[in-house]
């Protein structure tokens, strides 16, 4: 049995002190991974939902989150997901991708939130909402968990799509990031469409030849 997360008192000062009725948390996964989209989800929580295990995804094993997943949307008032493309993360950059993931996750929000907490350092532009950037927000917050939560499971799910398609690359194992599984079978297969251009897809020549000798 999980423990409950101290992040639904820290979200309780915000319905306290700043007269919030739906507080919604953000977040993103796979900025760093070398295919697959970037996911961003957004969501709002009753007030008084206390979970278990919700915190940062990276925290918790794959069989935790999908358990902690499905309570999620069992109990949200509201949960929305944004997906930004290899191709659109090569033409705006991983930075600017993420928040547009973001953005359109809290478009997806019904009803709309009255204030945001979004993991990390910045708030995306043109952000309609009252906002707050909270740096490490998804270890702190029980609706920033959530987002979490919910956008890692939702590109894990994906990633274990795309393998099916893909096979030789492991996509269901390392789900994009750089591994050294996944940087050898770049050099022996090249990259696929839903791998990111714009990213240094193998660091030098000296490290393809390491990874085939490995």
């Amino acid at each position: 049995m999980g423990q409950p997360s101290s992040g639904a008192a820290f979200d309780q000062a915000y319905f306290r002190e700043k007269s919030v009725l739906l507080l919604a948390g953000v977040d993103e996964a796979g900025r760093g991974c070398l295919a697959g989209p970037v996911v961003a989800a957004a969501g709002i929580l009753p007030p008084d939902l206390v979970l278990a295990d919700v915190t940062d995804s990276k925290r918790l094993t794959a069989t935790q989150r999908e358990t902690t997943y499905d309570t999620i949307l069992q109990h949200a008032i509201s949960i929305g997901v944004g997906i930004c493309s290899p191709a659109e993360i090569d033409q705006l950059n991983i930075l600017w991708a993420a928040m547009e993931a973001m953005k359109r996750a809290v478009q997806k929000l019904d009803p709309a939130p009255d204030f945001l907490l979004i993991d990390g350092n910045r708030i995306y532009p043109n952000c309609p909402f009252p906002a707050e950037a909270l740096v490490k927000g998804d270890a702190r917050s029980q609706c920033t968990g959530a987002a979490s939560i919910v956008a890692k499971v939702t590109r894990d799910r994906m990633m274990h799509d795309l393998h099916t398609s893909y096979p030789d690359f492991g996509f269901a194992q390392h789900k994009g990031y750089p591994t050294q599984a996944h940087y050898a079978a770049l050099v022996l297969h090249g990259p696929t469409p839903e791998h990111r251009r714009s990213f240094r897809l193998c660091p030098t020549p000296n490290t393809q030849t390491e990874l085939l000798l490995a």
